[in-house]
Parts: structure tokens; sequence; C-alpha cells
């Protein structure tokens, strides 16, 4: 799933009488990508997915190339944004728990501030967080209209979300739909016709995105306000495929994040800086003037803003709970190394119910009955798992040779240990004392009689 935020602040004359009597404040749009990976665009280096507002987006202000979410999952992962807290201290820290009322969002401070808050498109966030915005529509499409509704006397701040590219998948739904021949097959999946064809669809998902950003671009600009906004992308958790969504590998967890502005970000930057997407909300209360309370668990990212060279972490954390199935995973990663650890080894990594039921885990089911998956496509079907994981990401982008254990890099797999082990002491991260039951049949995808709807 995809994240987009936007920031406005007048500076120019004819805007500030524009935006009176609040255009001295910046305005704030968080849009948000269901389901897309870090690299399916053609800013990140795709050279056939068409995204040309996302390419544009980039290149009118700040692309960075190590921003990472906390979890791969749905709803944990918004709430996680919108409150700067990791999910297990949000109290909605697996699929569908609503946010609790007592969590405070960095939304309801800009409210009290003064600011208009609207959310349009995706929800998932439950109804106790509904009253911290002004305005809250589930529709889609509602993006131009909810930016054309606004109080023109108030600063802003949005909350957008598309439901794009989560699945399920429908063709024909872009002008010039992709084909099997511009696909990009990671090696831990099988290189197969439906393969190819399922991400091809997911691929149009993204470009049906790309232009929702492209609107919302020229209505800021028919609004007078585009010098003054300040725009971040990103996405919620990794395509919804086997080894991507719900894991915490960079397939999982790494994010495509954008920032336009063009009043205070130079416009072609590129920060390969760490960040986290906890970070979000403590910067865009600093930027609005805003103390930043003891709740907030990210740092400010404004100081990458004014010198993308400059660091404001060493490492990002993320972890898995339940999502359609049982899980408990943790990991922590520098800009080389990602340490993981699986607290439940003797369950396999399976993908979330919908990835089960595509094409292309059913084609990699066939292939594993047929012995035909390599050893880098059966990671998830395997029982057990590695306690520990892990991987230098220089050497090894997609995460595949598992170095725990090995001498040369013992000493990197402690201190990493080490720092995880802190984090959740800090964080007060505990292993649940049970464990809750699947939803899903794990090789079907299909809801288990238990679950059924009466």
């Amino acid at each position: 799933m995809l994240l987009v935020v936007l920031f406005v602040m007048g500076t120019v004359a004819v805007e500030l009488r524009a935006e009176s009597p609040a255009a001295g404040k910046p305005n704030f749009i968080v849009f948000i990508a269901d389901d897309m990976a870090w690299d399916d665009c053609g800013t990140y280096g795709h050279p056939k997915i068409q995204t040309p507002n996302l390419d544009q987006l980039a290149a009118d202000g700040m692309k960075f190339t190590e921003a990472f979410l906390t979890c791969s999952s749905c709803s944990p992962s918004r709430s996680s944004i919108i409150t700067g807290r990791y999910p297990h201290s949000t109290g909605a820290h697996q699929l569908h728990l609503p946010l609790p009322a007592s969590q405070v969002t960095f939304v309801e401070k800009l409210k009290e501030a003064g600011y208009y808050t609207a959310s349009a498109g995706k929800w998932h966030l439950g109804t106790p967080t509904e009253s911290k915005f002004d305005h809250v529509t589930t529709k889609l499409n509602q993006w131009v209209n909810t930016l054309k509704q606004r109080p023109k006397e108030k600063p802003f701040c949005m909350w957008f979300a598309t439901t794009d590219p989560h699945r399920p998948y429908e063709r024909n739904i872009i002008a010039r739909p992709h084909t099997n021949a511009d696909v990009i097959v990671p090696p831990y999946l099988p290189d197969t016709p439906e393969v190819r064809s399922d991400l091809a669809l997911y691929y149009d998902e993204i470009t049906r995105l790309d232009g929702v950003m492209g609107r919302v671009r020229q209505e800021l600009k028919a609004q007078g306000v585009a010098d003054n906004t300040m725009i971040v992308f990103l996405s919620d958790n990794g395509r919804p495929f086997p080894r991507c969504k719900t894991t915490v590998y960079d397939s999982g967890v790494k994010t495509p994040w954008i920032v336009t502005w063009p009043a205070r970000v130079k416009a072609g930057s590129v920060c390969d800086s760490l960040i986290s997407s906890i970070d979000l909300a403590p910067t865009i209360l600093e930027l609005a003037g805003l103390p930043v309370g003891e709740t907030f668990q990210g740092k400010s990212f404004k100081p990458l803003l004014e010198n993308p060279n400059a660091t404001i972490r060493t490492h990002v954390f993320a972890e898995h709970n339940w999502h359609d199935f049982e899980d408990f995973g943790r990991s922590v990663r520098s800009r080389r190394y990602q340490y993981i650890r699986n607290f439940y080894p003797d369950i396999p990594g399976t993908p979330p119910a919908d990835a089960v039921r595509s094409p292309t885990y059913i084609a990699m089911r066939e292939l594993r009955d047929q012995n035909k998956l390599t050893e880098d496509q059966r990671g998830c079907f395997v029982v057990p798992r590695p306690e520990e994981e892990l991987y230098d990401l220089q050497n090894d982008p997609h995460e595949l040779h598992n170095l725990a254990g090995k001498k040369e890099y013992e000493q990197v797999q402690k201190e990493l240990r080490a720092v995880l082990d802190q984090w959740q002491e800090e964080t007060h991260d505990r292993l649940p004392r049970t464990r809750r039951p699947d939803e899903f049949h794990r090789e079907t995808g299909e809801r288990l009689p238990a679950f059924r709807k009466k």
C-alpha cells in the first residue's frame, strides 16, 4: 500500500492574500499508497512502470532512498504513521485493530492549533480516530473535491489514501496497460507467465494511483498554494506478493518517500539518510511550529530537508504481528546490515490471505509440489524458519543469503542483536502470552470455518 504528504507554506504575497489570515502556517497533505513497493516507480529505477507524476514529484523535490516503515501491515502501519509510535505502542498492532481514542495523533494537534483537518479515501484507522479530523470521507476519488471544499481562511492538513495497488486486480483500468514484457520479476518469485501477468496488473494500479497525484498537484496550483506546499509520498507497506507484504525484509518495509516543497526543498535533491515512518508526525508538528509531545517516538527529519547529507538516526526498526495469520518478528536495520529475529520459527512466513489466493502463489504451490522452486523461492514455505537472520544489503539487496551464525559476521550479529534488545526494552515490546489463531487457510487463503460469518 503507498503514502503521500503535502505541506504548504505561504511565502508569496499573492498567496498570503489568498490564504488570509493563516497563510503563514504550513499546510499538510498526507497521501498514502496501498501496498506499493519502494522501487516500483520510474524515479526509483523501474524502467517500465508508467509513473510520470511521481517522477515529476521527485524531480521537483527531494527523494529519500533509505526510508522505512515500522511494519508491513496495512492498519498497524497507518496507526504508526499518524501517532509517530511503533505499532506495539499504539494498541493497534494487529490488522484491523482500531486505533484507541487515547492515542495522540499529529492531526488532532494541528486541529487544536486551528488547522482544518480532513481525510479522504481508504480509512483503516477505526471509529475513535474519526473525531480527530474535521471531515472524513471513505469515498474514493474525493481528493480534489476535499481540497476544493476546504475553508480557505484556515491552514489545512489532509490525509489522502487510495486503495491502489491493493488486491484484487482488474484488467484494462488504464489507457495503456502494462504487458508481461514490462515486468521485472524479483529472484524470490518464479519467472512464469502467471507471475508476470499478476505483476503487470499490479503495475496498472500504480499508474492509476500516479494519476491521482497529478490531479492533486494541479488543484494545488489552481488554488495558488503549490509553492508553499510540502508533499511527502510514501506507501503503507510493500507489494502484496509472497516475501513482500507482512515481512520485515526491505521488500516489505522499505518505502518510496518523496518530499516536494518548492518554498523550502531544493528540486532534484536526494537524501540517502535513514528515516522511519514514525518520523513523519514529529516533523509535521515542528514545521507547523507546534511542540512535539513525549508520546511521539519518532525523530523530526527537518534537518534532512535543510541538508540531505545530515543524519538523524543510525538504525530503523520494524515489526510483524498478526495479519490474517499468526506471527511475531522484529528487525533492526543499519545502512548496510539487516538483523531479523523470528520468535515463532515453527510456522512458515505465509503471505497475507489475498496474496495466498493470487495467481502468483497458486503457481508457486504447483512448482513447489513439482520440486521446481529454487531455494530463494521456497522461503515462504520453509518450516522451521531460522530464529535469526542477518543480511549484508550492500552485497545482497534481496536478502537471500543468511549470514547469521557465520564466524566472520559474528560481531555484526552481536551488535545488532544488542541494539534490537535495547529497543524492545525501551519501547516495552513483549511477546504475547498466547498466540492468536489463523483466520485463513495457509495453503488456499480461504477463511477458516470458525471465522466464517453466519
